[in-house]
């Protein structure tokens, strides 16, 4: 069944910028809820509110197959101030969908309007608006709720766009695909003075210095060469003035990995390393150390399906194999740890200095929409195929 998609492009591509004018954070997307379920409902979905406080699944039955498929899209926005300049711009000061999740959510919607009316399947599919993604791992609060007792999967996709692979080209990958992600805040416990004065202070900003250098021996000396991860410290904070010597310094850490037991040893060697670099200056350190998401792993059956699918609705010329995987984190990694499945990309470039994603100059290309909602419905049916 060949599918005219210039009878609803234009449709899908007014939906995704509706949704960029009116971002959400996480937890508080409340007019996109409203907005998404009201066209599901209206196209015959079976819809459910609620689950992670702002999600929304919707459900399609056909035929007699006890088969069922889950399709994820997120719908959170980040707190960033937009600078593309669109007439669609956002109007909600200092908001705006600078990942791409207002196209994500389009595709899917998209694509349950041409499911509903062709009905060229055979089993349940449940369509998965996630909130969340950002920063509360709306995955897990869906799950936590009930998500895969409610709405049984015998698979969950889920797909991202990426603004640094060609347009159109999709990548997958089986195996990891997104990195474990924690945090840590280090506070190192000094005592201030004058400036003038060292010798009677206990001087945090030398020793915060002192960490983040040891800090880096951690992945050259502790971690296996082959092991993947990395420690960055995005923020150092300390005193005011250039002739005071603070009380404290602090810095904020972001570490990533894929491995459990590496990811064990980074937090014990990351523990060791500040408390003994500040015994070695009379200091204390406290360490507030949160564990976040868990890394994305791609099942093999499922990722070759959607490997070889590719290959048919976009060319082999189209279609490659990551080869490696991102540092980045995504929440889909508690939907893989429920059910089979996998995560992959779609390509968005326009230029080679297109904006990446969570830049304020970001935009989705629109261009792409068709090929996302397409490759959902052709993936749906391809999944649960018809007798």
């Amino acid at each position: 069944m060949t599918i005219q998609f210039s009878n609803y492009m234009a449709e899908v591509v007014a939906t995704r910028r509706y949704l960029h004018q009116h971002p959400e954070l996480g937890l508080s997307e409340f007019n996109t809820s409203d907005f998404v379920a009201g066209q599901l409902t209206d196209l015959g979905y079976e819809v459910t509110r609620g689950l992670g406080k702002t999600g929304v699944v919707a459900t399609l039955k056909n035929g007699t197959s006890g088969r069922s498929i889950g399709i994820r899209a997120d719908m959170d926005a980040l707190p960033i101030e937009e600078e593309t300049g669109a007439e669609y711009a956002s109007r909600n000061k200092g908001l705006m969908h600078a990942c791409g999740h207002d196209g994500h959510t389009a595709m899917l919607l998209g694509a349950a309007k041409i499911l509903a009316e062709r009905k060229n399947f055979d089993g349940t599919i449940h369509l998965i608006f996630q909130p969340a993604e950002e920063n509360f791992g709306g995955a897990r609060l869906m799950i936590e709720d009930g998500l895969f007792e409610r709405f049984p999967c015998d698979a969950v996709f889920g797909l991202h766009n990426d603004p640094s692979l060609p347009f159109g080209q999709i990548g997958v990958k089986e195996g990891p695909m997104m990195a474990a992600v924690d945090e840590c805040r280090i506070t190192v416990n000094g005592r201030g003075g004058h400036g003038a004065e060292p010798q009677d202070t206990s001087d945090p900003i030398v020793c915060g210095a002192s960490i983040i250098m040891a800090l880096q021996t951690i992945a050259s000396r502790n971690i296996h060469p082959l092991d993947q991860m990395v420690i960055t410290v995005g923020a150092f904070h300390a005193g005011m003035a250039s002739n005071v010597i603070p009380e404290r310094a602090e810095m904020l850490l972001t570490i990533r990995s894929f491995d459990p037991d590496v990811r064990n040893e980074l937090e014990r060697r990351i523990r060791m390393v500040a408390e003994g670099q500040a015994a070695s200056y009379g200091m204390s350190v406290t360490l507030d150390y949160k564990r976040g998401y868990e890394a994305t792993i791609n099942h093999k059956a499922e990722t070759d399906f959607v490997r070889d699918l590719a290959r048919r609705v976009v060319g082999e010329d189209k279609v490659i194999d990551l080869p490696r995987p991102s540092m980045g984190a995504e929440d889909f990694a508690y939907m893989l740890a429920e059910r089979p499945g996998t995560y992959f990309l779609l390509g968005t470039r326009r230029t080679d200095s297109d904006p990446p994603l969570h830049h304020p100059r970001f935009d989705f290309n629109d261009d792409a929409l068709p090929i996302g909602t397409s490759f959902w419905i052709e993936l749906a049916e391809a999944y649960l195929p018809t007798r």
